[in-house]
């Protein structure tokens, strides 16, 4: 019985100090969130349209903006050219060149070379000779420079000795003269590798008498040299 009163009397007091630790105290209750004042955001859907594509004018120039030129650059600034040059010539062939062109004008003011832009390019009639002559003798030579000129020589549209180079030393041929009118036709068969056809010729009679000395300068190829030979 004892026991059970002590028991009880535990439980009371248990229970006070329960009370009192614990009755006393107040506690305040969280507030939920209101959800009601935050707006929702608005989301814009992008376009589903596709985007537009300029095509490009391929007849208009463009307009080429060139970089600015940069501070550390070092040298000359050279402008854009679309002509072709050589940055690599050597100077000693323009030197060459001009020594070329001044000695060729020597040549020719001297009368040591023939000049191309010179070039006779008209037949020439040497007149009549009378003779009673049997035959000519023709002497010819290259007066000027040994370049391989070439002469034909005809009489009467027959060809006189073949094709015969010009040196500087003479050459010649012996043709019989008929009766009446001869005609006598010396040409320039070719040019010589310096300029036009030149040579020397003189004409001899039977006896060994000069009869005609005459000569031609620079003549283009083909140009002819005509003589009107009456035999009395």
């Amino acid at each position: 019985m004892k026991q059970f009163l002590l028991f009880v009397m535990m439980c009371f007091a248990f229970s006070s100090y329960a009370q009192n630790e614990f009755g006393g105290a107040k506690f305040t209750p969280i507030a939920p969130l209101n959800t009601n004042k935050v707006a929702p955001k608005k989301v814009t859907p992008s376009s589903t349209d596709a985007p537009v594509i300029k095509a490009p004018d391929l007849f208009k120039k463009p307009d080429v903006s060139l970089p600015s030129s940069s501070k550390y650059q070092i040298g000359e600034t050279k402008s854009f050219s679309m002509e072709q040059t050589n940055d690599f010539i050597n100077p000693g062939d323009r030197i060459r060149d001009k020594m070329t062109k001044d000695l060729d004008k020597t040549l020719v003011r001297e009368g040591l070379r023939e000049d191309d832009r010179l070039l006779v390019k008209i037949d020439k009639n040497f007149g009549e000779i009378r003779t009673k002559s049997k035959y000519f003798v023709v002497k010819y030579r290259d007066f000027i420079y040994v370049d391989g000129d070439l002469i034909k020589a005809t009489l009467n549209n027959q060809m006189i000795g073949g094709i015969m180079e010009l040196y500087s030393s003479y050459g010649q041929f012996i043709f019989d003269l008929k009766d009446g009118i001869n005609t006598f036709e010396l040409e320039a068969y070719s040019k010589g590798t310096s300029g036009g056809n030149t040579c020397e010729f003189k004409i001899y009679d039977d006896k060994g008498v000069l009869v005609r000395s005459e000569f031609w300068d620079n003549w283009d190829k083909g140009v002819k040299g005509k003589f009107v030979i009456v035999k009395e």
